[in-house]
């Protein structure tokens, strides 16, 4: 299974991202989306699941998403401090027991195992600004795998 991943698009949907996300069979948005018609394009390509981000305002998402896809579950959350998340992340992820922790804000790149745990941030989608690198990527699940590629916008 292929699993687009995306964060902090802040109301700019770059026309790559159809492209890269071509034969993924769903997608994850892990927050600052911007206003809903960016949700309305992924799902133009395949199905979403999505969370909040800190400046999104009057959407219809939750803080939090568990999803299960591949015979794996994915824990959504826009902020994680990874070595040190806030009370109520924690929680919710000792109870869950993610095999994935999406999360954005940071606007970087970040993939690191901690304990069995994936923890995974796709980068910055957003408007071109500063030089900041902006990437998106793909999870590819299978029974005894899953590894991330990072694509650059």
């Amino acid at each position: 299974m292929k699993i687009g991943v995306i964060a902090d698009t802040h109301d700019h949907f770059d026309p790559k991202i159809r492209t890269l996300f071509e034969g993924v069979e769903h997608i994850l948005h892990a927050g600052d989306i911007g206003l809903p018609w960016i949700i309305m394009e992924l799902e133009a390509i395949a199905p979403v699941t999505a969370v909040l981000g800190n400046t999104d305002t009057g959407l219809q998402f939750k803080e939090t998403e568990v999803v299960r896809l591949a015979s794996r579950k994915f824990l959504l959350h826009h902020i994680v401090d990874v070595h040190h998340p806030d009370e109520k992340v924690q929680h919710r992820i000792e109870k869950e027991k993610p095999d994935v922790v999406v999360f954005g804000h940071s606007h970087k790149p970040f993939i690191q195992m901690l304990g069995p745990t994936l923890y995974f941030n796709p980068g910055y989608a957003g408007q071109p600004r500063f030089g900041y690198p902006r990437s998106v990527a793909i999870i590819h699940c299978d029974e005894t795998d899953m590894r991330a590629v990072y694509h650059d916008l």
